[in-house]
């Protein structure tokens, strides 16, 4: 059951200040995987536990799932992970200027809120500026990989991905859909939607060498 918080609302508004990667990790020097949306952290914790040479950083709007994920890395003493409680298109776009080039190694934004309806679209996580400010942190061959188990919501990310000109699909073509995930770790989301025999829908885009637009042309 997804839970459902309306980002655009006047609390979700405020812009919060995001600790630096010294701050939030052990060794602050490390690449960084950013999972944006990351719920109660189950997917980054298993990932962290496995690769120590990364640090992880989850993002998520719902205060007590991020809570709850902190509780969890603290009890396993993960110091390569962190979770923060913040509006993406709010706090973190001025925190991923902050990063150096090249820092931001990896972003997944898994099973986003799809909010159907046309008037609540605007809703959805990724717009054209975090996609900008991603793209920007993002150093060539870096990898944004996406993923949903609703057709409408994983086309307007590729949409926005494509329209910046600065990705490439690792699969070009007609069947860009990646068949397994490419880390062989799933989301909470994801081992639901596969029990139910929901189709999962995956891409996986690397940064190409391309100049950022100024902007992204609708």
């Amino acid at each position: 059951m997804r839970q459902h918080v309306n980002p655009l609302s006047r609390f979700f508004q405020v812009e919060l200040e995001l600790p630096e990667p010294n701050e939030l990790f052990l060794d602050g020097s490390l690449p960084i995987h950013l999972d944006i949306g990351s719920a109660k952290g189950k997917f980054l914790i298993k990932f962290a536990s496995l690769e120590k040479q990364w640090n992880f950083l989850g993002v998520d709007i719902r205060n007590s799932l991020v809570q709850a994920a902190e509780k969890e890395r603290k009890e396993l003493g993960l110091e390569n992970l962190n979770f923060l409680f913040c509006n993406a298109n709010v706090s973190l776009i001025k925190w991923l200027r902050s990063l150096k080039k090249g820092q931001l190694k990896r972003v997944s934004i898994q099973f986003p809120d799809p909010w159907f309806k046309k008037r609540h679209q605007k809703r959805r996580v990724l717009n054209t500026s975090l996609l900008m400010a991603l793209a920007s942190a993002l150093g060539t061959g870096s990898q944004l990989f996406i993923q949903s188990d609703v057709l409408p919501v994983i086309n307007s990310m590729i949409d926005i991905i494509e329209r910046s000109e600065c990705f490439e699909s690792i699969n070009p073509g007609p069947e860009i859909w990646l068949k397994n995930n490419p880390f062989q770790l799933s989301t909470e989301r994801e081992e639901y939607a596969i029990s139910r025999e929901l189709t999962v829908y995956r891409a996986l885009f690397y940064r190409t060498e391309k100049d950022l637009p100024k902007t992204i042309g609708i």
